[in-house]
């Protein structure tokens, strides 16, 4: 993979967690029940690409 292909994939990954840390703020904060259950399993979801993305970028 090249260098350039690496730091898109990382970008990604970092905009993933980024992205999961937001919307986990926003679905604990203003909304309530089974809206908020689906908004953090979108953002838990989020954050496991977030994380696979990375190490794909350091590998």
């Amino acid at each position: 993979m090249s260098a350039l292909t690496k730091m898109w994939v990382s970008f990604i990954g970092i905009g993933l967690m980024a992205g999961s840390a937001f919307l986990i703020m926003f679905a604990r904060h203003k909304t309530k029940g089974w809206i908020r259950t689906v908004l953090s399993i979108v953002s838990f979801v989020m954050l496991l690409f977030g994380i696979l993305y990375g190490f794909v970028s350091i590998i």
